[in-house]
């Protein structure tokens, strides 16, 4: 008979049979429900992190769950890029009708990092070209292909080379930027994009690859002005604008899909992490006449576009189409209100920053100034410690990051309620108390 399973069992089996590279926030799950974890000695937690921006309808939300368990009973694989079925066929015309602009031909995958990659095998297919741009601090996956386009020397360590005809250009990151000094960045700072192509490329440019919103940069949101300028220069020079979605979609900034914050039709939009709500799901969708530069063999995935995960997709997308979108951004806005009250009250708080529920506030040690000599320096010690107080305190899980690891990030189920998030923001006020 097995012995009764506890968190220290769960740890110490991760510890014997994982490889090492598993990170802990002290908090093994048992079962999950809403925006409420449990795990194996009873304790309930508030979790405002959701799995890194994935259960955005909530965990085991039961539509979800009856749609999936519904196709189970089924058929579960018969990889459906040799036999069609009708949850991929489906999802495929959903994901058609609710992107913005033309975009109407997905390839489907399993994770965000194989849809950057497949992304940048479609441009480089479609233009002819072989160069790709992103952004310093950028996040987009831990694939060789992705990893390249990663603007983080933290990821990369030891794992060099990666593929070549890579560069990179700034960030729209104003709190940190030489140039904005906290203001806006706007279209000038976009013009640093023409410089990199002409100092770092060879001319031979396929596609620059963006997200909307910088989540593992820690929450950095950027100008219309900035994006549209970053669209037009890729454009002028013969290249796709792709989209990384793969954070920022399916609802997480108060709309289905950053990008239309900010106006700018994407070429390319990759997707993964909230499209399924936990089953291993990843996109990207292109308009048809990018998409069909593909031909029959240029690309495959034996599990992609699993039934299963598809029909928890479709499922996923009527539940954020029926109020769960309107709530994040009402509750958006809310949070968005008491954020702006902390960086007023705490010395420490150097900016709060989001859009939707996907909000962060930078902390910092204002006594010190930080890198470029622009803004106060980032203070991870006191981000770890606050995360810390948060779990060990009033059992509220977030997560912690940024480039600087100095970032706390809300980013929670978007079926949240205003009191949940209330019981989050005073949490964490107590912990600033408590450690500042």
């Amino acid at each position: 008979m097995r012995e009764q399973t506890t968190n220290s069992s769960v740890e110490a089996a991760y510890d014997d049979y994982l490889m090492p590279i598993w990170k802990s926030l002290n908090v093994p799950v048992e079962r999950a429900s809403g925006c409420t974890l449990e795990d194996f000695d009873g304790n309930e937690y508030l979790d405002v992190f959701s799995g890194i921006s994935v259960t955005n309808v909530g965990h085991n939300n039961e539509a979800v769950v009856e749609a999936a368990t519904e196709q189970l009973e089924e058929f579960v694989h018969g990889c459906s890029y040799v036999h069609p079925n009708r949850p991929v066929a489906d999802l495929a015309e959903t994901i058609a009708e609710v992107t913005p602009g033309d975009l109407q031909k997905t390839f489907f995958c399993n994770s965000g990092t194989e849809a950057v990659e497949g992304a940048i095998k479609l441009a480089r297919k479609y233009t002819g070209s072989k160069e790709v741009i992103s952004l310093e601090m950028g996040f987009h996956g831990r694939t060789l292909g992705s990893l390249a386009l990663t603007g983080n020397r933290a990821y990369k360590q030891d794992m060099a080379p990666t593929i070549n005809d890579v560069a990179h250009t700034a960030p729209p990151y104003a709190y940190r930027c030489p140039r904005c000094e906290g203001d806006t960045c706007g279209a000038d700072c976009a013009d640093a994009l023409e410089r990199v192509i002409g100092s770092h490329t060879s001319g031979d440019l396929a596609a620059v690859v963006v997200e909307p919103v910088m989540g593992e940069a820690g929450i950095v949101v950027p100008s219309e002005a900035w994006l549209k300028r970053v669209r037009d220069i890729a454009h002028d020079h013969g290249a796709l604008l792709i989209a990384d979605e793969v954070q920022t979609g399916y609802g997480r900034t108060g709309e289905l899909f950053a990008t239309e914050h900010f106006g700018v039709e994407p070429d390319i939009l990759t997707q993964a992490k909230g499209i399924a709500n936990g089953l291993p799901l990843g996109a990207f969708t292109a308009p048809a006449d990018i998409a069909d530069a593909f031909g029959s063999g240029d690309h495959l995935s034996t599990f992609g576009g699993n039934p299963v995960a598809c029909a928890a997709a479709l499922a996923t997308i009527e539940e954020l189409q029926n109020g769960i979108i309107d709530n994040a951004r009402e509750n958006g806005e809310w949070l968005s209100a008491e954020l702006a009250t902390l960086e007023s009250d705490y010395d420490v708080v150097g900016e709060a920053r989001g859009l939707g529920l996907m909000q962060g506030i930078e902390l910092v040690d204002p006594e010190t100034t930080g890198p470029q000599h622009v803004a106060p320096a980032p203070d991870k010690e006191l981000a770890a410690a606050v995360g810390e107080h948060l779990r060990e305190e009033s059992n509220v899980v977030m997560g912690v990051g940024g480039y600087y690891k100095n970032v706390m990030r809300f980013q929670p189920p978007l079926t949240i309620s205003q009191a949940q998030l209330g019981e989050a923001v005073d949490a964490l006020r107590a912990a600033l108390d408590d450690l500042t």
